[in-house]
């Protein structure tokens, strides 16, 4: 049955690396973050050195928004490991600490050993004997195909060790790319969270919208209408089997899983006006949420898994609610702007992210949950779609970029900002996945 439904409408499983990739474009760096400096590994092999791990470890860091990675031209000397090096030096340009290292064949044929240190520049002026500024420092082999990934390792390391918070740079995103040229013009797609490493997941010739990840990073819940209707679907990324979770009249939409991955909430307009659901995803067994003659849509799961942030109109313009799932209380969030929508709310329990309209214009914001305080991240004019990564340190929204739509990455204080362009068509709809290692 499900394999002649794949065949009927000619939709295709795909888990070969994608031509095209998503392209990181810095827009706005950090000039008052905590300046670091991330030296050009030696490369003790012959010939070109296999990966640029500096520049993906700087990048990594920049993203976050709390370093300045210093650029080359202005190191004092280029070490490679910590023996002979003058804190001094480091410590007189204002450097707080230094990421180093070497990388050298290894005695196995197409793999490479790593050797990095992170040094605190502070402690090593200071050259007290009790203290050593060796923060960290590891060796490892890995194969040329992970040292990529292996580089996103060494920022999660060095980004934990300075801030004490995880790293979330080993993680991905899912999107939806739309190109009209395409026989497949709709397609599912996963990347690192930096749109390196692009894979196709699913093509379809009708619209698929609002992937979400299940909180094992296992699983996407999605929005397919190949069906020439609006169908809910749950795919492994492993097997690529698929399940078919609703497929009522009318709409069935916007899933988002519970924190411990047994349930959806939806959305579906079955009795009449689109209405919040949870679904148990094991029994199919359902609960109405809301009950309101007005569209109530976006549901979103609090990290704690007992209310449900969701948007709706019963207020006179689309504002963000929050309901307690076990007695169905439901309290108003959102008081600024002329409208809020699609909010969800931070790993810490503390912030909600939404997307605000001031004067005609959709922006990314971030409300405190305290103190009600919105503050706007973005400055562009049709942003959506936010995603908040796992360690609540970055988000990661559609937006209009050169007359396309593109993804874009803000950090949560809104001072780092990047664009995600496609090569080829429009992106939109990121989710980004939950910590994956």
């Amino acid at each position: 049955m499900f394999r002649r439904l794949l065949l009927t409408v000619s939709l295709v499983f795909i888990s070969l690396q994608a031509s095209a990739r998503l392209e990181i474009l810095i827009t706005e760096g950090v000039n008052s973050a905590r300046p670091i400096a991330v030296i050009p590994f030696k490369w003790l092999g012959e010939g070109k050195k296999p990966e640029n791990f500096a520049d993906i470890i700087g990048n990594d860091l920049r993203s976050s928004g709390q370093f300045s990675p210093i650029s080359i031209n202005k190191m004092p000397k280029t070490p490679s490991n910590s023996q002979t090096i003058d804190y001094s030096l480091w410590h007189d340009i204002g450097v707080e600490a230094i990421v180093m290292g070497e990388v050298r064949p290894s005695t196995k044929a197409g793999q490479y050993t790593i050797t990095y240190e992170l040094l605190d520049v502070v402690t090593g002026n200071m050259g007290m004997a009790d203290y050593s500024p060796i923060m960290e420092k590891r060796r490892s082999t890995v194969k040329k195909a992970q040292l990529r990934q292996f580089s996103h390792r060494i920022s999660d390391v060095v980004y934990e060790k300075l801030t004490g918070e995880r790293g979330a740079f080993l993680t991905r995103i899912a999107y939806v790319a739309v190109d009209h040229k395409s026989s497949h013009p709709y397609q599912l797609r996963i990347s690192d969270y930096d749109g390196f490493g692009e894979k196709l997941v699913l093509r379809s010739k009708q619209p698929i919208m609002t992937p979400t990840w299940s909180p094992n990073g296992r699983k996407l819940a999605y929005v397919s209408f190949e069906k020439k209707r609006s169908q809910v679907y749950i795919q492994d990324l492993y097997t690529q089997k698929r399940e078919l979770m609703t497929s009522f009249p009318k709409i069935n939409g916007a899933p988002s899983w519970s924190p411990d991955g047994k349930q959806l909430a939806l959305v579906l307009s079955k009795d009449g006006q689109p209405e919040i659901y949870v679904i148990n995803i094991m029994t199919k067994a359902m609960q109405r949420i809301t009950r309101n003659r007005v569209i109530d849509t976006e549901p979103s799961w609090s990290p704690d898994g007992k209310s449900l942030i969701f948007t709706s109109e019963r207020g006179g313009r689309p504002q963000i609610y929050q309901v307690e799932l076990t007695s169905g209380k439901t309290k108003r969030l959102t008081w600024e702007g002329e409208l809020n929508l699609g909010g969800t709310i931070t790993p810490d329990g503390d912030s909600l992210v939404l997307v605000s309209r001031h004067n005609g214009n959709y922006k990314i914001s971030v409300q405190d949950l305290d103190s009600g305080e919105l503050r706007t991240l973005t400055k562009t004019e049709l942003d959506e779609s936010p995603s908040i990564a796992p360690n609540g340190s970055m988000i990661i929204y559609s937006t209009v970029y050169q007359g396309k739509k593109g993804l874009a990455l803000v950090s949560m204080d809104g001072r780092f900002k990047a664009n995600i362009p496609a090569k080829n068509g429009d992106v939109k709809s990121p989710a980004w996945s939950p910590f994956l290692n």
